[in-house]
């Protein structure tokens, strides 16, 4: 009995070897699919990092043309301001002058298609 007593406890000791080299296989399968993981988030976050590097260079070359325009566009906006306040206050007296003369003297005229006889 002793044999088989012995050659039982053999068997479930190199059972336990068995399992003791699964665990550590599926632990070091375990800890390689986390460094994977980590390295890709690394690839992914200097990827998307060089991404918005360009996309500021792109958008800095491309706004500068339209910083341009707006300042143009600004400045002739500025100098017609500056025409229109120059011509108000040249000839702004004669033009209020004349807004209230025409609506202070009435003159009421019949239109010509009232006095007209109908057409037959």
């Amino acid at each position: 009995m002793s044999a088989q007593n012995s050659a039982g406890i053999q068997t479930l000791l190199d059972a336990e070897r068995e399992a003791q080299k699964i665990l550590e296989n599926l632990s070091d399968r375990t800890k390689r699919v986390k460094d994977a993981r980590a390295e890709a988030q690394k690839e992914i976050d200097e990827y998307r990092k060089e991404k918005e590097e360009e996309f500021k260079k792109f958008e800095k070359e491309h706004s500068s043309g339209n910083k341009k325009a707006e300042e143009d566009a600004s400045r002739d906006a500025d100098s017609k301001m500056a025409e229109i306040k120059e011509a108000g206050s040249r000839s702004g007296d004669k033009i209020v002058e004349d807004l209230l003369r025409v609506v202070m003297d009435v003159k009421p005229e019949v239109p010509d298609r009232v006095n007209a006889p109908p057409a037959a």
